[in-house]
Parts: C-alpha cells; sequence; structure tokens
C-alpha cells in the first residue's frame, strides 16, 4: 500500500498578518465611537496636515494614539478632558498591529476638577514662587570671578546615551566646569529620590536631571509629589533637561532653570560662560586703560617726588659720610690705645703664670721626694713586722712542739717503766721504740 501524501496550507509572513488584520473587523473599527480621556499634545510638528498625539484614561496612565487633523487640534488645549468622536485605523507594522484613534469631531470639553493632588502641585508652586529660583547665570558669573571651578552633578537614566549630546553644547567651556555623572532609573520617582539625596551633601553647585526623551507615559515620574518636595528644598541650583519640548512637568516648573534637551542645557551653559568670559575680557581691557592712564600720571608724580627724595638722600649720605669718617678716626685711635692697654696687662699675665708654674713644680717635686721617703719608711716598717710575725709564729709552733715532745718524753719515760715491768712484752717496746723514731724525725723535720 501506497503512502499517502500529505497536504497542508503554507502561509507567508504577510498573508499571516493580513488575515489577522481582515478578522479584527468589530464595531469599533468600522462605525464612529466616542472617546473621553485626557488629551496630551504629542510631537509640536504635523505630518500631512494631521497631528499624532495621545489620549490618557482619566484612572491610570495607558493611552491610545490620536490622528487629529490641524483644525481640530487648534481648538483642544493639552491636559484637558474631552470627548472625542471618531474611528478606529489600524497600523500594521511587521508583525505588530497598532490601533490609532481618528478624530471626526470634537464632542464636548469637560470642566477640569481640581483635585487634592493638584492642590498640592499648585501648593508646591507657590512656595517655589515664594522663595524665589536661583539665578544660574549669577552663580556661574561668581564662580568664573573667582576662577573657582563649578561643580555639576548629572543624573540620567541606567541606559542613557544623551551624555555625548550635553558635551557637544558644553564644547569647550567644559574648562570652566567639573561634571559628576550618576545614573539611576529615571522613570522612578523612587529612584531618583534616592539619587538626588545622595548627590544633596556632596557640595554640587548645580544638580540637573537629564533625559533624551521616551514614552509619555514615563513623563508623569517627573509630577510625583514626594519627588518634588525634595526637589524644591535642595540647596544647589537645580536644573531640569527631560526631553520633551511641548509637556511641562511639575519638575519643570519648580526647577531653578529648565531645558528642553540635554544639547540645549550644554549650550546653554556654554552660551553663559562664553558671555561672561567676553565681558570679563571687554572689562579687563578697559580698566588696563584706565589703569595705564593712571599709571603713567603716578609715575611721572613718583619721578619727582623720587628725584627730590634723591638730591635730600645724596646730602644726608655726604654730611653722613663726613660724620662716620670722623667716628671711624676716633674710634680707631681709642680702640689702638685699649690694644695697647691689653698687650701689657697680658705680658704681665703671662710672666705671672710662667712664675706660678715654676712654683708649682718645684712643690710637686719637693712632695715626690717625701712621699718616697714615707714609702721607704713603709716599707721597712712593714719587713719588721714581718719578722716579728714570722718569729712569732715560729716561737708559737716551737712552744707547741716542745710541748708534744714533753708529752712524748714523759709517755717514753712511762713506756720504759712498763717496760722493766713487763720484760716479756717485746711488742710493746718495739711499738714504742718505733713511735719514738717517728716523732724524732718529725720534730728533726720541723725544726
Amino acid at each position: 500500500m501506497e503512502d499517502q501524501e500529505v497536504s497542508y496550507p503554507v502561509y507567508s509572513p504577510a498573508s499571516v498578518i493580513g488575515i489577522f488584520s481582515n478578522a479584527l473587523k468589530l464595531n469599533a473599527t468600522v462605525n464612529l465611537i466616542y472617546l473621553k480621556g485626557r488629551y496630551a499634545f504629542g510631537g509640536g510638528k504635523s505630518y500631512g496636515n494631521y497631528y499624532y498625539d495621545h489620549l490618557f484614561s482619566e484612572s491610570d496612565h495607558t493611552s491610545i494614539g490620536i490622528r487629529i487633523s490641524s483644525l481640530l487640534r487648534s481648538k483642544v488645549s493639552n491636559n484637558e478632558v474631552y470627548t472625542l468622536r471618531g474611528f478606529i485605523e489600524k497600523n500594521i507594522k511587521n508583525s505588530s498591529i497598532e490601533l490609532r484613534f481618528v478624530v471626526d469631531e470634537i464632542i464636548q470639553q469637560e470642566e477640569k476638577s481640581i483635585s487634592e493632588e493638584e492642590l498640592e502641585r499648585y501648593g508646591l508652586i507657590q512656595k517655589k514662587l515664594e522663595t524665589g529660583s536661583k539665578d544660574l547665570e549669577t552663580l556661574i558669573r561668581d564662580k568664573m570671578l573667582k576662577d573657582e571651578t563649578i561643580r555639576v552633578a548629572n543624573i540620567y537614566g541606567n541606559n542613557a546615551i544623551v551624555q555625548k549630546d550635553f558635551s557637544e553644547g558644553l564644547d569647550v567651556s567644559s574648562k570652566y566646569f567639573h561634571i559628576s555623572e550618576y545614573t539611576c532609573n529615571i522613570t522612578s520617582s523612587t529612584a531618583i529620590i534616592s539619587k538626588l539625596k545622595e548627590v544633596a551633601d556632596l557640595n554640587y553647585d548645580i544638580v540637573a536631571l537629564v533625559r533624551g526623551g521616551g514614552d509619555r507615559q514615563s513623563m508623569e515620574t517627573f509630577n510625583d509629589l514626594s519627588l518634588s518636595e525634595l526637589f524644591i528644598a535642595m540647596q544647589p541650583i537645580t536644573v531640569t533637561a527631560i526631553g520633551h519640548t511641548v509637556d511641562e512637568t511639575l519638575l519643570d516648573k519648580l526647577a531653578d532653570k529648565r531645558f528642553h534637551l540635554p544639547h540645549d542645557y550644554g549650550a546653554g551653559l556654554h552660551a553663559i560662560a562664553e558671555k561672561l568670559s567676553h565681558e570679563r575680557s571687554n572689562s579687563r581691557a578697559l580698566l588696563i586703560d584706565e589703569v595705564k592712564k593712571d599709571v603713567t600720571k603716578q609715575f611721572s608724580e613718583q619721578v619727582e617726588t623720587l628725584e627730590k627724595q634723591l638730591k635730600k638722600k645724596n646730602e644726608e649720605f655726604t654730611e653722613a659720610q663726613k660724620t662716620y669718617k670722623e667716628q671711624i678716626e676716633n674710634h680707631n685711635k681709642t680702640f689702638s690705645d685699649q690694644l695697647k692697654i691689653r698687650n701689657e696687662e697680658f705680658q704681665k699675665l703671662q710672666l705671672a703664670s710662667a712664675k706660678q708654674l715654676e712654683d708649682l713644680q718645684k712643690n710637686f717635686q719637693e712632695q715626690q721626694k717625701q712621699r718616697q721617703a714615707e714609702m721607704e719608711s713603709y716599707k721597712k716598717e712593714i719587713a719588721v713586722l714581718h719578722e716579728k710575725n714570722i718569729q712569732s709564729a715560729i716561737n708559737e709552733k716551737t712552744a707547741s712542739l716542745q710541748a708534744n715532745l714533753e708529752i712524748l718524753r714523759q709517755d717514753n719515760i712511762r713506756l720504759n717503766q712498763e717496760a722493766q715491768n713487763n720484760k716479756t712484752n717485746y711488742v710493746k717496746i718495739i711499738t714504742a721504740f718505733i713511735l719514738a723514731l717517728i716523732i724524732g724525725f718529725v720534730l728533726a723535720k720541723i725544726l
């Protein structure tokens, strides 16, 4: 049995998009409908006599694109609530289908009610008006006149690429500024608040929020009340350059200086620095001319005064030379007399010192002789004492030996008597004899 071929439809990407586009045929896409929401201007330019704006839901930040004719748009105010009549059109881009509302008629403009949040915003604006804005040009002027670098903190989005636009706008004036770059989630009010608190205590002169564009929904971040309260309380000059030229956020109103684009921000700083640089150069040239005139006049007067002073000083110097010469002569004469007296005194002192030295030598020799005689006398006395001590020791030893000898003699007599009494005891006799020999030998050695 042969395999049966499987057949299936094959579509191209364009055909798939066409099928789904034709399938989206709802009543809202083929009939006129009414939309109500807050109208927000888009770009400032028209394309084919049409403007492309946004309509936001009143309850949230969801929006839909608006295409409106130039005539109807002239009747619309930004950020007001309108009821519009029109139809939905589809715009297909690659694999996405974008819905856009085409305005046919403006039905009604809602009376704008003032909410509590808007009252708080108004209060912040009033507070800013009362405290006043710090002047950016005045700050830069003061710093440049003092030759101090202006410290700037620019806060960008995490993946921002507009730093180059700012640098190009600042151009050669960057030498007057020290730019520090910080990044955060620029669409999050919490992240911006955290970053502003971080830089608030770092003694910057200018703190700027810089953004190159983005969707309009993220612009609501810059209307946040907590962020605005912190922004208005900062000590440095506050600057905004958040990319949209049509919309003005609450931070734009509260900032000390607002620029539309990052390049405008850099160019604005450059323009102020260049202006002040030219003013300082011009004022310096005028000052130099005035100073030259004053210096020339003062120099002539000073030369005349110095000539008079020099003449007077020359006369005083001549008189001082004469007086000095007389003083030197008197001083030399006095010094010669004193030197002669000092020489005579020195010669007398030399003679007296020589005589004293001679006397000391004689006294020393006599003392030496006396000491030698005393030493000889001491030596003789010591020798006599030594002989006496030796003789005394010999006598003492002799007396001791004699006493021992007498004892031995008595013992010998006693032994002889005993020997006589015991003639047969030869051993005792021999022992006594030997003992007598030993004692005699010892006495002979001693004496």
